[in-house]
């Protein structure tokens, strides 16, 4: 009577152990499935970071292009409420004998920018800066702004474009069809605007934003 019972206690003590060893199995594959899971979190939250990093990087160029707009917008506001100079201010340069008889020309000598200078001879003369054709014309500009305590004055020639497609022109819409570059001019890098040199009347390219004085032609 003793080893049956002997017996069936073994048994239950064996399936007792078997049905642990199969439930810890079960946990700890249940265990591994969860662990992928756990770790999409971060993937998810590296997602939404460099999502947020694209959107910041995208509105920070916008606030650049509204920046740009603002930059060019802002001088258009300060040249509209720009005087016109006053006559102590201003030069009446003789004019050149020959088809040009009939144009003056007006030596503003407080500097301005580019467009300030462009506006100023539009708004204030009826003209516009000046454009020159011929060598004569240059010398005469040239001998009137010589004394001048200043390296340059605007003239109404600016630069289009870039290398190949790079092309000159005036402002007033007349004929590219003369030259004074110096040496080295118009170089590869440079300003988009042109000046002449007070001394010696040899243009150069400049920045537009240069503040020099100008002539105007009208």
């Amino acid at each position: 009577m003793k080893l049956p019972l002997l017996l069936a206690l073994l048994f239950g003590a064996v399936s007792a152990l078997h049905l642990r060893s199969e439930t810890s199995n079960f946990e700890s594959l249940l265990g591994a499935k969860t662990l992928p899971e756990d770790e999409e979190m971060p993937e998810q939250e590296v997602e939404e970071l460099e999502t947020e990093e694209e959107g910041g990087s995208g509105s920070e160029d916008a606030s650049k292009e509204d920046g740009a707009v603002e930059s060019i917008s802002v001088p258009d506001l300060v040249d509209k409420n720009l005087p016109c100079p006053e006559e102590e201010d201003t030069v009446q340069l003789v004019g050149v004998p020959g088809r040009q008889t009939c144009r003056r020309y007006l030596l503003v000598r407080r500097p301005h920018t580019f467009d300030q200078a462009r506006l100023t001879c539009q708004r204030c003369y009826r003209g516009n800066l000046v454009s020159i054709h011929n060598f004569n014309l240059n010398y005469r500009i040239q001998l009137s702004v010589r004394g001048l305590n200043q390296g340059q004055v605007w003239i109404g020639g600016r630069i289009i474009g870039s290398g190949r497609c790079r092309r000159f022109q005036w402002v007033d819409g007349s004929h590219w069809n003369f030259a004074f570059w110096a040496a080295g001019q118009p170089s590869v890098r440079g300003g988009h605007c042109v000046a002449l040199c007070t001394r010696g009347g040899h243009w150069r390219r400049a920045p537009c934003r240069r503040r020099l004085p100008f002539v105007c032609s009208y």
